[in-house]
């Protein structure tokens, strides 16, 4: 039961027949549902049945040996039982179950930059499949941090393309601070093996095998940064909040999300309410002094409206908190009000949730799944249904954007 524990939407499913990996699949959905799984397949002579369900979708057929994977991973030949991988041995076997073959690895081009050869869902497949150093089981920082810093600059309305001094001055102390405890401070290494991820572009020295030496790099007067075409789909913003949920879920979850981004510029993404005015950064610990600023101003009506049509409770836990005199619930923008996310103020943006959920909600430990299920984010399990009410219209936009923020695009 473990490897059906630790499945989560998002993840990779390999199909297993003949000693051979015949498939693959990405989760879509997930969900118990014993009526449905009895009418498929029946039930076995103790009267049980396969009731964990798993809806799958983007489903490619092929042909692949599975043993050389399966050997590499130290899993028993030939495969008799599920399986959960981890995401840092999928990676390091990714080409081998590629059905594309090992062509998947190979450098891009630079980009021509008419965005028409690269989609959004395009740069969060490359993002997912990142190719980081691995050393004692654990994977570089040095990439995923790299690109945080690059998507910064993107949302700051900087140039795409750095030159190797002012590179090395900005990266280097964010791999210092939030790399590997015992890990080098090599900024070369990202700005010359990002390319293999497809989305990035060096210019401005020949290629080579070798990584060149800092030294090199500023003779040349190498510059990098994200690819024409992947710039273009970071600066909208949906696409932009899915690569920063997916990099810091899928590389960085044993950091500090919050002080990171903060360090790269990207503050607001961390939690799904923004609120910052102007994308400023609120510290908190430093001396404070009165002054003006722009804030959004919420509607009153809505809120109440959204709280008098759930009747104060709360359409996650359906808690309805008494007060003295009344009852207290809060009204929660899905995609928030304040920057970076500059959500609207409409009942369609509005959910009534009690205030734990509503900070679960808002600091993205939980999530609304395609399927209206409530689920917890460091583990996928389906906690609640979300209630809605037959004059509630949510929009699916709202929560796509908050699943991104995840990194549940």
């Amino acid at each position: 039961m473990t490897a059906l524990a630790g499945r989560k939407v998002g993840d990779e499913v390999l199909f297993y027949a003949e000693k051979k990996f015949v498939a693959r699949a990405r989760i879509i959905g997930l969900f118990d549902n014993r009526a449905l799984a009895e009418a498929v397949w029946g039930t076995d002579e103790n009267q049980k049945t396969w009731q964990h369900i798993m809806a799958l979708d983007d489903v490619t057929e092929f042909a692949v040996p599975a043993e050389p994977v399966l050997r590499g991973l130290g899993v028993p030949v030939p495969l008799r039982s599920l399986t959960l991988v981890g995401a840092e041995e999928r990676l390091r076997f990714l080409d081998m179950v590629d059905p594309a073959g090992p062509a998947r690895a190979k450098v891009n081009p630079p980009s021509s930059g008419s965005g028409a050869g690269l989609g959004r869902h395009d740069l969060l497949r490359a993002l997912a499949s990142l190719k980081t150093h691995t050393r004692e089981q654990r994977s570089s920082r040095h990439k995923p941090i790299t690109l945080l810093w690059a998507i910064g600059r993107l949302a700051a309305g900087r140039e795409r393309m750095v030159e190797w001094p002012r590179f090395r001055q900005e990266v280097a102390p964010l791999l210092r601070d939030f790399g590997l405890a015992d890990s080098r401070v090599t900024p070369e290494y990202p700005f010359w093996h990002l390319r293999s991820s497809g989305l990035w572009d060096v210019a401005g020295i020949e290629d080579r095998k070798e990584t060149p030496t800092p030294s090199r790099l500023a003779e040349e007067g190498a510059s990098a940064g994200f690819s024409q075409d992947a710039a273009k789909v970071l600066r909208r913003s949906l696409a932009r909040a899915e690569a920063i949920g997916l990099i810091c879920s899928t590389y960085l979850s044993e950091l500090d999300r919050e002080a990171l981004l903060e360090r790269v510029g990207l503050a607001g993404y961390a939690s799904a309410s923004g609120g910052l005015p102007d994308g400023e950064v609120d510290r908190g610990r430093v001396p404070r002094r009165t002054r003006t600023s722009s804030q959004p101003v919420r509607d009153s009506q809505l809120v109440e409206r959204i709280k008098v049509m759930y009747g104060h409770a709360c359409q996650v836990c359906g808690a309805r908190i008494e007060t003295q005199h009344s009852h207290y619930s809060e009204a929660a923008h899905i995609r928030g009000l304040g920057g970076p996310h500059y959500g609207p103020d409409r009942l369609s943006n509005l959910l009534c949730l009690c205030p734990n959920h509503h900070v679960e909600f808002d600091r993205l430990a939980i999530y609304i799944d395609e399927d209206w299920a409530v689920r917890r984010n460091s583990t996928g399990k389906i906690e609640y249904k979300l209630e809605r009410h037959v004059d509630h219209v949510i929009e699916q936009e709202y929560l796509e954007y908050h699943r991104g923020l995840c990194g549940r695009g």
